[in-house]
């Protein structure tokens, strides 16, 4: 049968949770900015469980880009199944969502205008900030250009936020908060500077409410959560009887920081689990270097070797053995543990996640944009290892496993999610395999290589040492 609301009266308890609440009094108190899996995996869910005690947290999702999820989930009464794989598999109707609409749609400036609406959620990815690489907002990006004049129908979602709360401000409502919950660091002030950065050169007026009243605090996310596939969909039917068009899963895992400088109205997230916190800047680099980190360069050399996994690499003995050592040698020294986190713990912790073989996590998933995630996941800690002197073997290892997947990339004729597709291919065809012209040709890319990294020899020569060995390994001459 069809999810829906008639449906889930016929719902099998003991196969299926359900909303534990009357969705008809579901007021819409968040709009959230980019409705992907990861957000109706993870956010969605604690709003939902929250909704079983306050009905103000319903959920308006807004993408920016595609109308697919929106075709997806009404018919379903923007219902939709979570899956929860661990050990035993749980499945769980999330209720949360009270609309699904597109930036045309316009349905988000009536929720802008609501007096319901209390937090604005944003996961866009690091690239959907539209930020240059000093951080700052990029004037030149193509939806930053076309905002600036005119934000009828947004393109970025800085114009969208700015447009928003410009609707906000003109009706005399109160202030909210918003809330980024991407892989950024101090992803808040990030956020709040694009936007203040955009309003100057627009609004000035705008730009004075915004930054007196507006809060924008910085928050943690922590989930892992596979892409929906046709088997997760023929999965979900036979448990629980329920034809979804857009179910998702994620690892039973989960967690979420926030900065403890929210505004009036914000939702009692911490009654359903969330953190909390003044330090969430030592949760975002722990989990952004050994989470993201490990993840990237398992994701690089996993795809040299031929595996398709996060499990199934780790799988390969040598292979978690270097993933081990390189966040305990090479991650875990820099880093300042907050309070109630155990370093040691937390590395043993995310190893076993890494092996969970419920999760099919693809390991392209992980390699997409990687022009935007490599700075913050290892360059950073790059950087900061050869001030210190310690070592970068592990870290160099995932950045020449880039550079070789972009070089298979170009060789294979493969589509590359990044925003810097069309030249990063346009290198990689350019290659020659000889590790010291390569390494220098993907160098020179300074949107992703600073100078001051560059011109380091001791980066430059672990680089083109991983850069030679991952080619041994791809050819079958060398094993890890």
């Amino acid at each position: 049968m069809q999810l829906n609301n008639a449906s889930l009266a016929n719902a099998n308890s003991q196969h299926v949770g359900v909303p534990a609440y009357d969705r008809s009094g579901v007021r819409t108190g968040v709009l959230h900015i980019g409705p992907g899996a990861f957000h109706r995996a993870h956010q969605a869910d604690y709003l939902d469980r929250l909704l079983a005690s306050d009905p103000r947290w319903g959920i308006h999702g807004v993408s920016m880009k595609s109308a697919a999820l929106r075709d997806a989930v009404r018919p379903q009464d923007d219902l939709y199944t979570l899956a929860i794989l661990d050990e035993q598999v749980r499945y769980r109707v999330i209720g949360a969502m009270t609309q699904v609409s597109t930036v045309e749609d316009d349905t988000w400036r009536d929720t802008f205008r609501s007096p319901d609406l209390q937090l604005v959620t944003l996961t866009v990815t690091e690239k959907g900030y539209c930020l240059g690489a000093d951080d700052t907002l990029d004037f030149a990006h193509p939806d930053i250009a076309a905002d600036l004049p005119d934000r009828t129908c947004p393109s970025s979602v800085i114009g969208l936020l700015v447009e928003g709360l410009r609707l906000r401000h003109a009706a005399g409502l109160a202030p909210l908060t918003v809330l980024s919950c991407d892989n950024l660091p101090s992803n808040g002030q990030k956020l709040r500077d694009a936007v203040l950065a955009f309003c100057a050169a627009v609004d000035q007026e705008l730009f004075g409410w915004i930054s007196s009243v507006i809060m924008f605090p910085c928050s943690m996310v922590d989930s892992i959560t596979p892409a929906t596939d046709d088997a997760l969909r023929q999965a979900i039917a036979a448990a629980t009887g329920f034809e979804d068009n857009w179910p998702i899963q994620r690892e039973a895992f989960t967690s979420w920081v926030i900065e403890d400088r929210t505004g009036p109205g914000f939702p009692d997230l911490s009654r359903v689990g969330a953190i909390m916190t003044n330090d969430v800047e030592a949760h975002e680099k722990a989990k952004l270097r050994l989470l993201n980190g490990a993840h990237s360069t398992l994701a690089y050399l996993g795809l040299a070797l031929g595996h398709q996994t996060v499990s199934g690499a780790m799988q390969v003995p040598a292979l978690a053995a270097m993933i081990d050592a390189m966040m305990h040698g090479e991650i875990a020294p820099g880093l300042r543990a907050p309070e109630g986190l155990d370093l040691d713990t937390y590395r043993h912790a995310l190893l076993k996640r890494f092996r969970n073989p419920a999760i099919a996590h693809r390991l392209s998933q992980i390699a997409w944009d990687g022009s935007k995630k490599l700075p913050m996941r290892l360059l950073d800690t790059i950087a900061e290892n050869l001030g210190a002197g310690r070592p970068i073997d592990g870290l160099a290892t995932g950045v020449a496993a880039w550079m070789r997947f972009l070089r298979r990339s170009a060789l294979n004729g493969y589509a590359l999610t990044d925003p810097l597709a069309d030249r990063l291919i346009r290198i990689g065809a350019a290659c020659t395999d000889v590790p010291g012209a390569d390494v220098a040709r993907f160098m020179q890319v300074s949107e992703v290589f600073p100078q001051s990294l560059v011109s380091q020899p001791v980066f430059v020569e672990k680089t083109e040492w991983a850069y030679a060995r991952i080619i041994a390994l791809e050819s079958g001459e060398e094993q890890l």
